[in-house]
């Protein structure tokens, strides 16, 4: 059955550009509760220049826009979530958003800092039944193209604490990652908005691009 959900998404999920160059788009996420959802306004368009560059994804070069409770959800793989503060997902966007992950799609949820409340939250009415769990620095996700023997990178500081990597596992396919405490999303951003040091931007792409690259090609 979890076979035929994910085969039922993929094949939604290109459709619409089977007749163009590029082979899918990924989107982020607008929620409501008064978080700054739009957050990081040049961090996903780098990272897919960065993921087509280095890994050959052929993604459309520009990020949409898409809401929880939206039908056009399941045309994407991969969905990225950011921001500082309140996140509400309404009973319908519950549904919406758990049948997406269900149905193969993969979500990313990067605390911007403010963020981890709320997100913790909301994501328990998603998956009830599930809990956020530290992945091991030897989950897949730290092994794609780029490898992370020591977990996430630390892109800003902010509370003296080390960068973890939380995810949702549902009958052992991961559904969601959660960044916290590392900033990834600022590390995509261009570099004149945080001047962060080239390395540090570089590594901030290369767990992105390992996100993506895991959410796209490895099925468990």
């Amino acid at each position: 059955m979890k076979k035929l959900l994910i085969a039922v998404f993929i094949i939604h999920a290109t459709v619409s550009l089977a007749q163009g160059p590029y082979a899918y788009k990924i989107a982020k996420l607008k929620y409501n509760g008064g978080g700054d959802w739009y957050a990081n306004k040049t961090s996903v368009s780098n990272l897919i220049k960065f993921a087509n560059a280095n890994l050959r994804m052929n993604i459309f070069p520009e990020e949409d826009i898409v809401e929880p409770g939206s039908p056009d959800i399941f045309g994407y793989p991969f969905i990225h979530m950011t921001g500082h503060g309140n996140v509400t997902f309404s009973d319908a966007e519950v549904q919406n958003l758990r049948r997406y992950l269900l149905s193969g799609g993969f979500l990313h949820i990067d605390d911007n800092y403010g963020l981890d409340k709320f997100i913790r939250r909301e994501m328990k009415k998603v998956f009830p039944e599930l809990s956020f769990v530290e992945l091991p620095f030897t989950h897949p996700v730290y092994q794609q193209k780029f490898k992370f023997p020591n977990g996430l990178p630390k892109v800003h500081e902010h509370d003296g604490k080390s960068p973890q990597g939380f995810g949702l596992i549902y009958q052992g396919r991961l559904v969601c990652f959660y960044s916290y405490e590392c900033d990834l999303g600022n590390g995509w951003e261009d570099q004149s908005v945080y001047n962060d040091p080239e390395p540090v931007r570089q590594q901030a792409l290369r767990m992105g691009a390992n996100l993506l690259q895991y959410a796209t090609t490895v099925i468990n």
